[in-house]
């Protein structure tokens, strides 16, 4: 060695040799900064003291591949909700960062597929071979970005298409009593979109298995899978997988809102999603508020639905609808929860349990439902109808209710309460049996104009049937110019009644 660099290789030497040890400490350090040690587990959630630098929404792994989500980041320790069954997890057991959020799989790989919350196949059909993942929590689209709701979103059900519309990109709240149809409306609503080209995401929340096994069974039956995605957080599984499925079923929905795409969402149903938050939030020792629930179920709705828009054409162009769903309890729909999801939402339909036990299905209370936008979406053609069924409706309620009473009527009472049982009749729809924008037109003329008025209110469906067959077999070109989005004029209404007066007279001679 060169006796002229010996001091500098010694001074080289020893700061290498420090710069070794700093990093060695320093790792040490970070280690022990990454690695925490489980304190506590309950029933869906785990407290892990230990961490240090751990962020809010960040997800922790634990051993045996359980996931969890930091909730509560406190001075001495981290609140964790579980993404699993805590079966094999114990105190003492060692938990680490991952320096990400929780994401899903998105794609058209999830097309016909069932999920769970994680986006793991439920199916048996094999893996999903996604090539992208996103953030189950994402912030909404900003005001800027958005577009006004200008285009309907057909049902297929006459009650809601003509009363209540629903727009592209709006957010429509289903809630009723259980067991009064609120599932089988939105299921109709995705069978409809099977020739529309929309995509189709239907999340099921805290509910049992037969019954999202049956739900499963007629979108498949109907030709309406292709086009879905269905993701289940089913009421055995973990209230952390309920609390996070309905955004991650919005991810993977927001994905082909973004290419430019139509997408309809149910959240089926936002009541199980709010007891599940609820239960975390208890067992987090979260200050309870009204009810019980925390002080941040408001907000842990409203972010969600606030993801459902309809995109300018320089930001996608694409919308996303959602319908979300809640149970109310002996018709009371001023409760803390109905009353948050209808002050975030654009409008609501109502299901009357009394509507369903007398036999009016779908059981929508008319009168106690509104659409606040979809009405500036809804087809012209609809204007020649919509108007007077409501009033007439509206008019026929509460006459029926003095009625009741053997009040002697004059002709005119009559004859608003002999119009007013068959609208209602005509306003019965068996579940799954949809009707085409053109079919709903001509039969909801015919009633509001009268011609309906001399047949007994049994035949009633009898004069539907023949009014709808000569729709789809005799007025081609009025089915293409409802559906176009013309406005029908006066020689157009007079010519579809002709049409419908013609057909009917067989039924007449009966």
């Amino acid at each position: 060695m060169d006796p002229r660099t010996a001091p500098l290789n010694n001074i080289l030497r020893e700061t290498f040799d420090e710069l070794d040890r700093v990093l060695k400490d320093h790792r040490a350090d970070l280690l022990a900064h990454e690695i925490g040690t489980v304190t506590q587990v309950a029933s869906g959630i785990a407290r892990v003291s230990g961490f240090t630098s751990a962020r809010d929404n960040e997800l922790i792994r634990f051993p045996n591949n359980l996931l969890g989500i930091a909730a509560n980041l406190d001075m001495n320790s981290l609140g964790i909700i579980l993404l699993g069954g805590a079966e094999g997890l114990k105190t003492g057991d060692e938990a680490r960062r991952s320096h990400r959020v929780v994401d899903v799989p998105v794609g058209e790989a999830l097309l016909g597929r069932v999920v769970d919350a994680m986006g793991r196949p439920l199916d048996e059909k094999g893996p999903i071979r996604s090539r992208s993942r996103r953030p189950v929590d994402r912030p909404a689209p900003a005001i800027i970005a958005r577009a006004p709701v200008a285009e309907p979103l057909q049902t297929g059900i006459k009650a809601i298409d003509a009363a209540i519309p629903i727009g592209r990109g709006q957010r429509e709240l289903i809630l009723g009593d259980r067991q009064t149809g609120k599932t089988a409306i939105a299921i109709d609503a995705i069978i409809n979109q099977h020739d529309e080209g929309l995509v189709c995401v239907y999340c099921a929340i805290g509910q049992r298995g037969d019954s999202v096994a049956k739900t499963i069974a007629d979108l498949g039956e109907r030709g309406a899978m292709e086009r879905c995605i269905v993701v289940v957080a089913s009421g055995e599984d973990p209230p952390g997988l309920q609390y996070i499925a309905p955004y991650a079923a919005t991810s993977m929905a927001e994905f082909f809102m973004e290419r430019g795409q139509d997408v309809l969402i149910v959240y089926d149903d936002l009541t199980r999603h709010a007891r599940a938050y609820r239960e975390l939030s208890l067992l987090l020792r979260r200050p309870p508020g009204r009810e019980a629930y925390p002080g941040d179920i408001f907000f842990i709705h409203s972010r969600l639905l606030e993801r459902a828009t309809h995109l300018r054409e320089d930001t996608g162009g694409g919308s996303l609808t959602a319908l979300p769903i809640i149970e109310t309890q002996a018709q009371n729909i001023s409760a803390y929860i109905p009353t948050n999801l209808i002050s975030i939402t654009d409008g609501q339909i109502y299901l009357s349990p009394e509507l369903f036990q007398k036999g009016q299905l779908p059981a929508i209370d008319i009168g106690k439902s509104v659409s606040r936008v979809g009405g500036r979406a809804q087809l012209s053609a609809y204007r020649a109808v919509a108007g007077d069924l409501r009033l007439s409706y509206a008019q026929f309620e509460e006459l029926e209710t003095f009625a009741r009473f053997g009040t002697r009527l004059d002709e005119e009472t009559r004859r608003s309460l002999n119009r007013g049982r068959r609208v209602r009749e005509i306003l019965k729809q068996n579940e799954h049996d949809l009707l085409s924008v053109a079919e709903q037109i001509a039969v909801l003329l015919a009633t509001t104009h009268g011609l309906l008025d001399e047949y007994p209110v049994e035949r009633i469906s009898e004069c539907e049937q023949a009014i709808r067959r000569m729709m789809d077999e005799e007025q081609k070109d009025f089915r293409e110019k409802i559906e176009a989005g013309e406005t029908l004029t006066d020689l157009d209404v007079e010519a579809l009644l002709s049409a419908a007066r013609h057909c009917l007279r067989p039924l007449a001679e009966l």
